[in-house]
């Protein structure tokens, strides 16, 4: 810009102003973020990051987008309130990248996640032969279909013209594209010694008395006093297999249907997670889930599999390491779809690039971790056209090796380049330390926190004395001695995933880090090999199975001791202190939120009118205990709690016990009625084993432990490991982070590489032999941390 020319006006807008933000425990906050930057925002767990970014931020943005839509499809959407903050200004449309699950549908692969499965079907209904038809003859999703029928034509005299209608889908029609055929364990579904009216039956809610007892016994197709052993073929089938029927029941017109289909629809169709526990436990007991012997677990019919470019199916190709596959895709030479191979290729590398190169694109979305599914989203956006958006990133580190997060750096750069705004929330310092900007929120969780502590540059941040400026820099130093083994787990040919028949022996009573890329095995010999049973306590970053009513509180055994002390206090029953059962709100049943499903999109949940989100009905709050009403307890953070029930008139050792337990796994922050949905990997898994630290296991597994931790509570988390060691347990930790590497007394490192380049052990050992030797990409790296 030449001088003497006066700025545009609409360049005047470079910041994203927020002032007064007040959502969740932000206290009046007031930031500027500068656009087309990478703004970092750090802060120990629980400090508002999250509050800020996702719930103020992005949200608003979100919202404003939703209302540009017309009145009709805003019917169909959820009314998003608007966040608590006096003003945000300069926003630009917010693309959420976080470590939500990809959904656990049993369709849905890599491949469907991302567009890499839609350009190989066309690819091959180009190429292959022989030709089958066009691209949906490829995708283990459409069905085939054939349909005839009449249709009217006019042609100088009306007349019915006889049409047949086909369509032609790849999916295979033995498991409907699943991979996989269910059998069902008949000895599970009844008691064949008993009659149905003797209650044979013993799937849950089937019992005599309910409403399908009654069905199954008065439907008329056999003896309901006679023993399911005696029943004749005829019966037995009707029992099991019978299609829907119109029948009378106690004057009622209903539907009669077998067993087995009717277990297929309502237990089967749905995600077993998502089942209640006794559900759950039923489907996991009954069903066994086994490949389709007729597609051998390629999803794909007949057709599909037989049609073959260069002798390589579909199904192949989709079976192949993305590595692998993308040098069969650039070694393909054809003019006529020359653009299409080019942008499969750019698809493919963008995998590789941001380090998921060991997939497949058959693998199940729902096997994915959090990282690895925040990092197949990003690829959508990676050869995104769009510029100027608003980038929102959840620790997109997490589950990274120090080497590939050099990797990931790269990325970030890459998107804000481009001229997006990026917005990072994050607490590694190697990606810290990239950043344009950086806002740091604290000093404290909770209550303690909500305040900004620092505004600036990565050297300001290093210079300021916040809890972040003072652990950027904290490197720890290799353990000079390092305890002595008490025997060892033999592991001897573990193959699991990509394992090539790795021998390697565990040591017993000391503290063990198991390293190595992401996809190098590390969770395949850990969990693949280490027997589940007596004495092992596994403890993983999976969703806690249950529904959006569980909380920490109910979660850990908590409000039992509780509800007990509440009702000794105030002469009444324990089962009014419980918003599942007696004391709920009537409107919400104890929810706390009313739940709108919105059948086609997500659902919405808005805070209840009538207790304002409390969850009690309000004669259950006038009943006290210290002075607290029990929805003042489920308020307090777990730190507030373990001070209120450790004396005076809330005394309850039995629930300090566990309140202490969790301080020490470092969730003080979290408080006691916060809905487990909301708790993200790290905070799950440190939950479980808080609840796990009381059991008599003698070998601890826990899957990255730091995930989500704060620099400064790495060190507090180091203690804890310490202290279940010194008590005579084995721990035995998949970990990525460099201080619990150092702090180990035994590593193991596995690779060279990932996916099929990985698999082996390539050291084990001390750490400090691991540094002095520096021969894999671990031991580099670590050298470089303690060294710095």
């Amino acid at each position: 810009m030449s001088k003497g020319t006066e700025a545009h006006a609409a360049d005047s807008h470079e910041m994203i102003r927020v002032h007064g933000a007040r959502v969740n425990n932000l206290k009046d906050v007031s930031v500027e973020i500068p656009k087309r930057r990478l703004t970092v925002f750090t802060g120990v767990s629980g400090s508002g990051k999250s509050s800020l970014v996702f719930g103020t931020i992005a949200a608003e943005s979100q919202r404003l987008i939703n209302e540009t839509y017309s009145a009709f499809v805003q019917g169909f959407m959820p009314t998003l309130a608007r966040p608590e903050v006096d003003v945000l200004d300069g926003l630009t449309t917010a693309i959420i990248v976080d470590q939500q699950r990809l959904g656990a549908d049993p369709r849905s692969t890599v491949g469907t996640a991302t567009d890499a499965n839609a350009m190989l079907r066309i690819l091959f209904s180009r190429l292959a032969a022989p030709h089958i038809g066009p691209p949906g003859a490829y995708a283990f999703n459409v069905a085939s279909v054939q349909a005839s029928g009449a249709i009217k034509v006019d042609k100088g005299a009306r007349r019915a013209e006889k049409v047949t209608f086909s369509r032609t889908g790849g999916m295979c029609p033995r498991c409907e594209g699943r991979g996989a055929v269910t059998d069902i364990d008949l000895t599970q579904l009844y008691d064949d010694t008993k009659s149905l009216r003797e209650g044979a039956l013993t799937i849950p809610g089937y019992s005599v008395d309910g409403w399908y007892g009654r069905i199954y016994t008065g439907c008329g197709f056999f003896d309901p006093d006679k023993p399911i052993a005696k029943f004749t073929e005829r019966e037995l089938h009707d029992l099991l297999h019978k299609e829907p029927t119109k029948i009378k029941v106690e004057g009622i017109n209903l539907t009669y249907e077998g067993l087995i289909p009717k277990i297929q629809k309502s237990f089967l169709s749905k995600d077993v997670d998502g089942l209640q526990p006794h559900v759950r436990a039923f489907v996991e007991r009954a069903v066994t889930f086994t490949v389709c012997p007729e597609c051998e677990g390629t999803r794909l019919n007949e057709g599909a599999r037989t049609s073959k470019i260069d002798g390589v199916s579909i199904a192949d190709a989709c079976a192949m390491q993305i590595t692998d596959l993308a040098d069969w895709v650039r070694g393909l030479d054809d003019p006529s779809v020359a653009p299409l191979l080019t942008a499969l290729g750019h698809s493919l590398d963008s995998f590789v690039e941001i380090g998921l190169g060991y997939l497949s694109l058959d693998r199940p979305s729902g096997t994915l971790s959090g990282g690895e599914a925040q990092r197949v989203k990003m690829i959508r956006h990676l050869g995104s056209s769009l510029t100027d958006v608003t980038y929102v990133f959840d620790e997109p580190t997490t589950g990274l090796h120090p080497h590939d997060i050099q990797r990931m750096n790269g990325l970030l750069l890459r998107l804000r380049d481009k001229g997006n705004t990026v917005l990072v929330v994050e607490h590694k310092p190697e990606t810290i330390a990239i950043a344009d900007h950086v806002v740091d929120l604290g000093p404290g969780a909770g209550t303690g926190g909500g305040a900004v502590c620092f505004e600036g540059t990565v050297k300001g941040l290093r210079a300021s004395d916040t809890v972040t400026g003072r652990h950027l820099d904290d490197r720890a130093s290799v353990k000079e001695t390092v305890r002595e083994p008490k025997g060892a787990l033999e592991i001897r040919g573990a193959d699991t995933n990509n394992l090539r028949g790795v021998d390697v022996d565990i040591p017993l009573g000391v503290l063990v880090a198991v390293t190595g890329v992401a996809g190098s095995g590390k969770s395949s010999l850990v969990h693949g090999s280490v027997p589940e049973g007596e004495g092992v306590i596994s403890v993983d970053q999976g969703a806690i199975k249950g529904s959006r009513r569980s909380n920490p509180a109910t979660y850990t055994g908590l409000l039992d001791p509780i509800r007990k002390a509440f009702a000794k206090a105030n002469g009444v029953k324990p089962a009014l202190f419980s918003a599942n059962s007696e004391g709920a709100c009537p409107t919400c049943n104890g929810v706390g939120v009313v739940f709108t499903d919105l059948a086609m999109m997500a659902g919405v949940a808005t805070t209840c009118e009538e207790c304002e989100g409390r969850r009690f009905q309000s004669a259950v709050l006038e009943y006290r205990l210290g002075g607290r009403d029990i929805s003042e307890v489920l308020a307090m953070p777990v730190s507030e709690a373990e001070r209120f029930f450790a004396e005076g008139e809330a005394r309850i050792p039995a629930a300090h016990r566990i309140l202490t337990r969790l301080s020490d796994v470092g969730l003080g922050y979290l408080t006691l009625g916060q809905p487990l949905t909301t708790l993200s990997g790290g905070e799950r898994q440190r939950l479980k084993l808080a609840t796990h630290m009381g059991d008599k296991g003698g070998i601890y597994v826990l899957d990255e432990p730091t995930a989500g931790l704060h620099l400064a509570d790495v060190e507090q988390l180091l203690g804890l490991l310490d202290r279940l060691v010194d008590s005579g347990k084995s721990v035995i930790v998949v970990e990525h982070h460099q201080a619990v590497m150092a702090h180990a007394d035994w590593i193991i490192d596995l690779g060279p590489g990932a996916g099929h380049d990985g698999g082996q052990v390539v050291f084990e050992g001390t750490p400090a032999e691991l540094v002095a030797d520096r021969s894999t990409l671990t031991g580099q790296h670590l050298a470089e941390y303690v060294a710095e």
